[in-house]
């Protein structure tokens, strides 16, 4: 894997002790993200999970297994040459007990955001993919749903975004069986077809 830059190293050293929202209170790690720093591709979820608190690692629960089987199996690239992080770095729980997982409300993203944004600056992806609402929301400024926005290129400060379902909401709909994976590679097929063809 290519060596990170200064800068990326200078985030990752920066967001190690950031104290700028309440979840610094009850997390075990940050969650930087992880991947190759000059990665085409760039997935963004919501927040870690228990696991990813645990291990200092986006997507390695039941939910990043599966993104992980569509990124190696379904696209033929290892999960090493993606970058995948977050919009916020610490888990969001609900009453802050961390026992039950909850999307990051708004002053978490207010404060952690910025750290995602200089992500996207520094990385410079040539596609980004949403996992479900949360990151497709805040990338895309508006307050329509996964389901309307999904399947459709949408674009952001000039890098094409392919918002698709989450893979925890996969899971909570049928898991291996469920109708969304098709629909889940269906947007991952335009993703590898904008790679093959950037010009179209």
């Amino acid at each position: 894997m290519t060596e990170p830059t200064a800068q990326w190293k200078s985030l990752q050293e920066e967001l190690s002790s950031c104290v700028k929202c309440k979840l610094a209170i009850t997390r075990n790690t940050v969650v930087f993200g992880e991947g190759n720093p000059h990665a085409k591709i760039m997935f963004i979820g919501e927040g870690p999970g228990n696991q990813e608190d645990l291990e200092g690692r986006p997507f390695v629960g039941r939910a990043g297994q599966l993104l992980t089987r569509i990124i190696e199996n379904g696209m033929k690239i290892p999960r090493s040459d993606v970058f995948i992080t977050n919009i916020v770095k610490c888990r969001p729980s609900v009453d802050m007990a961390m026992k039950k997982d909850r999307p990051p409300d708004k002053d978490e993203v207010v404060a952690c955001s910025p750290y995602l944004l200089r992500q996207i600056e520094i990385l410079s992806p040539r596609v980004i993919v949403t996992l479900g609402s949360p990151s497709t929301k805040f990338l895309l400024q508006t307050n329509l749903g996964i389901t309307q926005l999904r399947g459709k290129w949408h674009s952001f400060r000039g890098i094409p975004v392919m918002p698709t379902y989450h893979p925890s909401y996969v899971l909570r709909n049928g898991g291996d069986s469920s109708p969304l994976k098709k629909d889940v590679w269906h947007d991952i097929k335009m993703v590898l077809d904008l790679l093959a063809n950037p010009a179209e």
